[in-house]
């Protein structure tokens, strides 16, 4: 810092020294030109009041003006010269007349032919000294130009005149020059030194601070690192190219790579086009992604639950980038898939012998028996046809399972399991399933109207629409009183068409309402006792109605009070 201000100071020095120097040596020169002009015009004056003396036949001969102009030699300190008009010199009081040239030639002589004086300042080729010359014509008796009468006189230099005099002046100012920068030289030094201190002591603070920060930055990168090596979860952060910022090593031991991934494309990485498809939906919609991703490792086959979201980051970096979680949920599809299993085969093992019961208990009651015996048949057959309902929920619910598990599962959500998805019209749909809870809406005296209009159309796997609407309508029968009305309406929102019953039955209890989707959920037993049918329903139905509207890429959902009525909301997308 020091060397700093001494450069700069040596720079303010110079510029000083520089400066003054021009300032004087312009006065020196503006002075002296000034005191040229001055002399001049003395001189021109001069020879124009001599000029009011001199008789008209100076010229005559030489002998004349010889003695005249040695009388005029007298008038001052000035070299008097006559010249007549041919140029010839006839008199000059400094030099002999016959050997000097001819001044027809002379700036002062001619100007003085033109325009009756004349000014110059030259070296005399006579005396070889600079002078200064000042010419006026001279006319004769008759008035024609005679001749011409010069003065001059030598140049003493200007800068000899005022050197004595200024000398301690010009000294004086030197010193004060010279002080003046000894003066800013130790301000500037002793500014140096204060500045330099008071660097020093913010630079020492900026450091202890940077280095506190870059100890904290250190500690919680560290901290940072345990955490997400001590996760369950591979976590992955990516550029806006798809290129990896950081992966911990959980996901690197998932995809059976080494620590040292930073750059590496996500596609090279995971060898998955679906979760790299994933990944710019993300970077290009800045909404969050969840998939499930399935991949084969060695043979096996493995499940990975992902959440893909959007990262700031900044501009340098390109602005954006994905941030990525990825669970490995194998041993949960596993066993969920061994619950499906079991399920199934347990449904379908028990319809045989339901089947077998409920055909003796039909026999039984065929047969016209009385007493205890048909009582006994009857429960039989009441409770076989119980079992019966349940496993045939049970075998519809494992199977919309697996079909809105592989639906949803599917990079496209066109693929789904089916093959039967079909353009159709609602309101033929809703008929038919008014009409088949026609009889039990009858026993109670409930009305069933219908507001749908003619053109709604979407893509449906019709016989599973018309399930779910059944089963919506089964249970509000079920939970309203007699004589009541359960409205079903069809209205288009947004990009879905909303399928809305609507009853004035006994209603649920709001902390239930999370829960009523549940597979054998039930809001209590006395609701069911409640309940005008006195056959107990299986507890499968709302999930089956869920599973239905997962498998159109649809959603179900309840508002209900206790004691006000139910309204069940079934949404599907709006064909595109």
């Amino acid at each position: 810092m020091q060397s700093i201000f001494k450069k700069n100071l040596a720079v303010v020095i110079v510029v000083i020294l520089l400066t003054s120097t021009y300032f004087i040596a312009g006065v020196l020169i503006y002075a002296n030109n000034r005191y040229n002009d001055i002399n001049i015009r003395n001189l021109e004056e001069a020879v124009r009041m001599l000029k009011n003396f001199t008789p008209v036949d100076v010229f005559a001969d030489k002998n004349t003006a010889a003695a005249w102009a040695s009388r005029a030699g007298e008038f001052g300190p000035y070299r008097v010269t006559l010249i007549n008009r041919n140029g010839q010199v006839l008199f000059d009081t400094d030099t002999d007349s016959a050997v000097m040239e001819n001044h027809l030639d002379r700036v002062e002589f001619q100007a003085a032919v033109r325009n009756g004086t004349g000014t110059d300042r030259r070296r005399s080729t006579t005396l070889g000294q600079y002078h200064f010359y000042a010419a006026i014509a001279i006319q004769d008796s008759s008035g024609e130009f005679a001749g011409v009468l010069r003065f001059s006189r030598l140049i003493s230099s200007y800068l000899s005149h005022i050197v004595s005099s200024t000398l301690p002046f010009l000294a004086l100012g030197f010193l004060i020059i010279l002080g003046t920068c000894a003066g800013l030289y130790c301000y500037s030094h002793r500014l140096s030194l204060s500045v330099e201190a008071k660097l020093d002591a913010e630079l020492k603070k900026k450091t202890d601070e940077l280095k506190i920060k870059s100890e904290e930055a250190e500690a919680e990168s560290i901290h940072r690192e345990v955490i997400l090596s001590s996760m369950f979860e591979g976590i992955i952060t990516l550029d806006n190219k798809l290129n990896i910022i950081l992966a911990n090593p959980q996901l690197c031991s998932l995809f059976g790579k080494g620590k040292d991934v930073r750059g590496m494309p996500l596609l090279e990485f995971s060898h998955s086009a679906e979760l790299a498809e994933a990944a710019q939906q993300v970077l290009s919609s800045g909404q969050t992604q969840e998939l499930t991703l399935k991949r084969y490792l060695l043979g096996i086959r493995q499940y990975f639950q992902v959440f893909a979201a959007p990262l700031d980051m900044p501009q340098s970096e390109g602005g954006k980038g994905v941030v990525m979680a990825l669970k490995d949920i194998s041993r949960l599809v596993k066993l969920e898939q061994v619950r499906k299993d079991f399920v199934a085969n347990v449904s379908h093992e028990l319809r045989t012998p339901i089947q077998v019961i409920q055909g003796f208990a039909e026999n039984i009651l065929d047969s016209s028996p009385s007493g205890k015996v048909r009582r006994f048949a009857e429960i039989i057959e009441k409770n076989a046809k119980s079992m019966d309902n349940l496993t045939n929920d049970l075998l519809t619910l494992a199977s919309l399972e697996d079909d809105s598990s592989t639906s949803s599962s599917s990079a496209s959500s066109n693929n789904a399991a089916r093959t039967s998805l079909e353009k159709n019209t609602l309101a033929p749909l809703i008929a038919e399933a008014v009409d088949l809870v026609a009889i039990a809406a009858k026993k109670k005296n409930i009305v069933i109207t219908v507001s749908c209009a003619p053109n709604f159309t979407a893509q449906l796997y019709s016989s599973l629409f018309v399930h779910a609407l059944v089963n919506l309508l089964d249970n509000s029968i079920k939970y309203s009183g007699d004589g009541s009305t359960i409205q079903v309406k069809v209205f288009q929102e947004t990009e879905n068409f909303v399928i809305e019953v609507k009853d004035k039955g006994i209603g649920i209890p709001t902390e239930h309402l999370g829960r009523i989707f549940e597979r054998f959920y039930r809001v209590d037993r006395a609701r069911q006792r409640t309940a005008a049918n006195s056959e107990a329903g299986t507890g499968l139905g709302l999930s089956i109605v869920r599973h239905i509207a997962l498998l159109h890429r649809g959603t179900v959902e309840a508002e209900s009070h206790a004691g006000e009525g139910s309204v069940f909301r079934l949404r599907l997308p709006v064909e595109k």
